[in-house]
């Protein structure tokens, strides 16, 4: 009996001991469930800014000596998170560069090799995947690849390139035209959108500006904005190609022999209002006549040119800084600027009159990287650099890393989010692969490949025509004059080089012979 009762006192306790454990069970799961949901409600918004052809030279925040212009709103930006140092461009052309971003991959892997090539929008993109997990998306302005956008809750797009004056656009399928200048109707559509969005879900926002892509027209009330300063002349603004190869002497993107003049301002744009044409003929009408009595030739014209181009080219920067101003004040006075992460970068850099250029479209420097500006509250230093070479082929893992969407295996970036977070990998990227595709095209840049490290560039004209190799130094030749490939004393550097550019191309599975699409412009117009 005595044992019986033994048990008998006992199977209460245990019975207690089990339903306290059960409870603190059911109290750890329900737990996680909360905080999973307030994972979710966490996810952070995305708010891309991308402009078409802004060049680190014009963007204050990266400290160039001539002091082009100034930049508040984008440096702003960098003082209130990360500046990138090197962003790199896998194909630095507009359209092309659009699809790397949308896709994370390649060209030769996403298909759209060159301008004129038409995107094809059944294919895996970030928007995609961040809407079926649960955010809004949209693109607001520039577009450029020629199909409907897909993966967007609502797109607003220029058709083409789109002009700058009283632009035509598309929304959601629908042609309307508009009144007002390009930048700040981008602004006002991206801001009316914010505001009318589905505010239970984060947001991902694409606010693409046309701005400052050819024909650099400013806003009216940015006319004159520089005083007449006379702004310094690069130091190759006369560059005579000496040095290097054919393809560097036969482009058509010079100052002296490709400046329109429709670039030039010396007809204007034929999309402006007549009361916007007085406001432009009374600013550069008085201008064009002293030009046309100066008669000016040679390296006069050049210097004349560059003078303009500057003016113009700077002018719209500045709307693009206004723009960006007013969308960091939306994201404060409506307290979503804590819990959103605020990129801003552009399609390519692009030359202010070094080597004698405008454009892009070279592994060259000024080509080659583009801004990078990033701004995560909480997580990413306020006015941290990196030195790192990243690339915006990194920006789609980027994003669906912060939204806590897994990363596709076939996407062929890397996310940076570990180095927004103060902590770089030890395996990133010591090389990137560059490979341009649009010849025949505007301005005549041949097609050319290489790899990038951060001291040297080694790149191939692969041609028939114009086969040959080059081999760049850049510490000791900063500004890229010189081609070194064959130099002994460079022996054994190229060869490591022409090892690790067949290792890149054989990793991202670039084809020995270019696909048809990257020849001519593509004809064919696919089902959306």
């Amino acid at each position: 009996m005595n044992r019986i009762h033994r048990i008998a006192s006992v199977f209460p306790q245990q019975k207690q001991l089990m339903s306290n454990r059960l409870l603190i069970l059911a109290v750890a799961v329900l737990g996680m469930v909360f905080v999973r949901a307030a994972e979710a409600k966490e996810q952070p918004n995305i708010l891309f800014i991308f402009t078409d052809d802004h060049t680190r030279q014009a963007l204050s925040a990266y400290n160039h000596p001539f002091k082009l212009v100034q930049t508040p709103n984008l440096d702003r930006i960098a003082k209130e998170g990360m500046l990138f140092e090197r962003c790199l461009v896998p194909n630095p052309i507009c359209g092309p560069s659009r699809a790397v971003i949308l896709t994370g991959k390649y060209s030769h892997q996403n298909g759209f090799y060159r301008n004129g090539n038409r995107f094809n929008g059944a294919q895996q993109t970030f928007p995609k995947l961040l809407q079926k997990s649960g955010y809004q998306t949209a693109v607001i302005g520039k577009w450029h690849l020629e199909s409907n956008p897909t993966g967007f809750d609502h797109w607003h797009i220029l058709p083409g390139q789109g002009i700058y004056y009283n632009p035509p656009m598309i929304r959601d399928g629908e042609r309307v035209k508009h009144e007002g200048y390009v930048t700040d109707l981008i602004t006002d559509f991206s801001i009316e959108w914010l505001k009318n969005r589905d505010k239970s879900k984060p947001f991902m926002l694409m606010s693409q500006h046309k701005a400052p892509h050819r024909e650099w027209a400013p806003n009216l009330k940015h006319l004159g904005w520089n005083k007449d300063r006379k702004f310094p002349e690069p130091e190759t603004l006369f560059d005579d190609y000496s040095g290097r190869g054919r393809a560097e002497r036969e482009q058509d993107m010079t100052l002296a022999k490709t400046f329109t003049a429709r670039d030039a301002k010396l007809e204007a744009h034929p999309s402006l209002t007549s009361e916007q044409r007085k406001i432009w003929d009374a600013y550069y009408e008085p201008l064009n006549e002293e030009f046309r009595k100066a008669n000016l030739k040679g390296k006069e014209l050049v210097q004349w040119r560059y003078q303009r181009y500057m003016h113009d080219y700077l002018g719209t920067i500045l709307a693009v800084d206004e723009s960006v101003g007013r969308l960091l004040k939306y994201l404060e006075d409506e307290g979503l600027a804590d819990n959103t992460i605020v990129i801003y970068s552009s399609d390519q850099g692009f030359y202010l009159g070094e080597h004698g250029w405008f454009d892009k479209r070279w592994i060259y420097e000024e080509s080659l990287t583009t801004p990078l500006l990033v701004r995560w509250p909480g997580v990413t230093k306020p006015g941290s650099r990196s030195k790192e070479m990243v690339s915006v082929l990194d920006f789609p893992e980027t994003f669906l890393e912060t939204a806590g969407v897994p990363i596709p295996a076939d996407m062929q970036g890397r996310s940076l989010v570990p180095i927004l977070q103060g902590s770089t990998p030890k395996d990133w990227r010591k090389s990137f692969y560059f490979h341009y595709y649009e010849f025949p095209g505007a301005h005549s840049v041949r097609k050319h490949y290489g790899v990038v490290t951060d001291r040297y560039k080694l790149f191939h004209f692969y041609e028939p025509e114009m086969n040959y190799w080059t081999l760049i130094d850049r510490q000791k030749d900063p500004h890229e004059l010189k081609n070194v490939y064959g130099e002994k004393s460079y022996a054994k550097i190229q060869k490591e080089l022409h090892s690790e550019l067949t290792r890149l191309r054989t990793e991202l599975k670039v084809p020995a012979q270019d696909a048809p699409d990257s020849i001519t412009p593509t004809t064919r117009r696919p089902t959306e």
